[in-house]
């Protein structure tokens, strides 16, 4: 029996069973129903939920799982991606998730259910959708606004109620021009003891932990900064390297971080994972644009334009870069082998170098950790007063 729907914003409405939070009810929704819409995108990962619920690049939206199951290994906050320091901000930061069949079998000693999960930070799910029919419907129209609620009586959703979600839909952004970075990541320094370490400096535009702990692995001491540090900021650590993190939102509405970078490149190494390649490309005087339903998923192929060797990558965008905007001197580096989209860039001349993937994985394959390799080893061989180029196609 039905007790709560996915409502999509062109009228389409999906039935399901809540689980999580309760879903607001529909005579409830003036009081804030636009906080909890969001877009719907799909995943096509085989596990790996909870990474998925803690990244912040998810926050807006409402993930529905093209995997038929979901939840029969629980939940362990060790396997939270958030960043370094969400100063008490809540750990979930998409809307809501959408699964075919959420499991109810007891999980490890130690460990959460699902349900208890997003229950425990306010996140409504909802269960018995027909998720196929949802992912054929985002392929075919494109990624758009949705809302999981609840009748206010019975367990069907009146004509009366449909209207009072659209209205919400009125107030619920696009998610193109959404500036999101205020709800995500560090909001102070975080300072690394350098000693003699190689010195990297990571702007958190909502950055997942992994990243963080994959630079550690390679020697490097981090100091993090938040979205708003300018470029005077990120000099005053004296970094060998400055890495922009993934995040949520339009890169075209990120202005201000956009001309933070502008002002870096040329006078140390930039990098940039997902949201910061995007903005990368944007400094360098190139576009982005919104996709039609974007990548989200573990199983992504990634070309080497250098190698031709592909890899398979963890993805999770909803822009990318226009390949015909980008400057002479900026090659591409990737390119995804379904679709030929810009994956990754290099300059030419200067130390500059970006992926739109995810190579920390978590969750997914680690392909392309290597990445991490190469971003280390152009700071540090700046530092050496050595070549610091990658070497083009």
């Amino acid at each position: 029996m039905s007790d709560c729907f996915l409502v999509l914003e062109d009228g389409e409405v999906f039935n399901g069973v809540s689980f999580g939070a309760p879903a607001r009810r529909t005579d409830e929704l003036d009081g804030g129903g636009a906080a909890e819409g969001g877009e719907v995108v799909f995943n096509t990962a085989m596990s790996g939920y909870h990474e998925m619920l803690t990244d912040p690049s998810y926050a807006g939206q409402i993930v529905a799982l093209t995997s038929p199951h979901a939840g029969n290994y629980g939940c362990d906050d060790a396997w939270s991606e958030r960043g370094p320091d969400e100063s008490g901000m809540a750990e979930i930061k998409l809307r809501g998730l959408v699964v075919r069949s959420c499991s109810s079998c007891p999980v490890p000693r130690g460990r959460i259910s699902l349900d208890a999960f997003l229950k425990k930070h306010g996140i409504p799910g909802i269960a018995d959708v027909d998720t196929r029919s949802l992912t054929i419907r985002l392929r075919e129209k494109g990624s758009c606004n949705g809302l999981i609620v609840a009748p206010s009586a019975g367990d069907a959703l009146s004509e009366e109620e449909i209207r009072s979600v659209e209205s919400v839909f009125r107030r619920l952004p696009s998610m193109e021009g959404a500036h999101l970075l205020s709800s995500v990541g560090t909001r102070t320094a975080l300072p690394a003891a350098f000693g003699e370490k190689l010195r990297f400096t990571v702007v958190d535009c909502g950055v997942k932990g992994n990243i963080l702990r994959e630079l550690d692995a390679r020697g490097a001491a981090v100091t993090v900064l938040p979205w708003s540090a300018s470029s005077e900021d990120v000099l005053s650590t004296t970094p060998d390297g400055v890495l922009f993190s993934n995040g949520p939102g339009d890169p075209a509405a990120l202005s201000s971080v956009v001309t933070t970078i502008r002002n870096l490149i040329g006078v140390v190494p930039v990098f940039g994972i997902c949201l910061g390649h995007q903005m990368i490309a944007l400094a360098l005087g190139g576009r982005t644009r919104k996709m039609k339903f974007g990548h989200h998923g573990c199983n992504h192929p990634v070309r080497d334009e250098r190698t031709g060797k592909v890899q398979v990558t963890s993805q999770n965008h909803g822009f990318e870069v226009d390949e015909h905007s980008l400057p002479p001197d900026v090659t591409v580096w990737f390119r995804n082998a379904n679709d030929g989209s810009v994956e990754g860039l290099i300059h030419g001349r200067l130390p500059v170098m970006s992926c739109q993937f995810h190579p920390e994985a978590a969750p997914g394959p680690h392909d392309s950790s290597w990445i991490f390799d190469e971003f280390v080893g152009i700071a540090s061989r700046r530092k050496e007063g050595s070549s610091c180029l990658l070497e083009t196609i």
